[in-house]
C-alpha cells in the first residue's frame, strides 16, 4: 500500500475527530480540542489502531466517539483500497492553545516508517513554513519523532 494512501487515511480520521461533528460516524458532536486545553499535559493523544485515548482524562462521549472511530476506520480504508492491517501505528495528538488547534499524526506502516505530520485550524492543513527564499510553502516533510 502506498503511503500517500495511508496519510489521506490519517488525515481523514483525524480531521473527522477534530472537527468536532464527526461526519465519519454520521453527525456527533464532540470536543476533543476542548478536552485538550483542560488537560493538564495540554494535549490528548488518541490512537485510532485501539480506539482509545491517553494523557488525560477524557469524557465518556469523546471516550465513546473513539471507539466508533476505531469500528469506522476498516470502512474508511476498504474505500481507499486499504486494510487496517496496513497500519502499525495511526495516532493523533490533539493540541489546544486558545484559539490556537494543531494536530500531529503519526503514521507507521508495515515497512517500518514513522514520521509525525502537522496539521493547523479546522478543517486542518498542513502547517506553512518560510522557505530560504522567504517563500510561504507548504511543509510537506514529516517529522520524525
Amino acid at each position: 500500500m502506498k503511503f500517500g494512501t495511508l496519510r489521506a487515511i490519517a488525515h481523514n480520521v483525524a480531521d473527522s475527530l477534530g472537527s468536532g461533528i464527526g461526519m465519519l460516524l454520521g453527525v456527533y458532536e464532540m470536543d476533543v480540542f476542548g478536552e485538550a486545553a483542560r488537560n493538564p499535559q495540554g494535549f490528548i493523544r488518541v490512537d485510532f489502531l485501539m480506539g482509545t485515548a491517553t494523557h488525560g482524562g477524557v469524557s465518556p462521549s469523546l471516550t465513546d466517539a473513539i471507539a466508533k472511530y476505531r469500528a469506522a476506520l476498516p470502512e474508511l480504508c476498504a474505500k481507499h483500497g486499504a486494510s487496517i492491517d496496513d497500519f502499525r501505528e495511526l495516532s493523533a495528538r490533539y493540541f489546544a492553545a486558545g484559539l490556537s488547534r494543531r494536530i500531529a499524526v503519526t503514521i507507521e506502516d508495515r515497512n517500518g516508517p514513522r514520521p509525525e505530520h502537522e496539521y493547523l485550524g479546522i478543517p486542518v492543513r498542513r502547517a506553512k513554513v518560510m522557505d530560504r527564499l522567504g517563500r510561504i510553502r507548504t511543509n510537506r516533510r514529516g517529522s520524525s519523532r
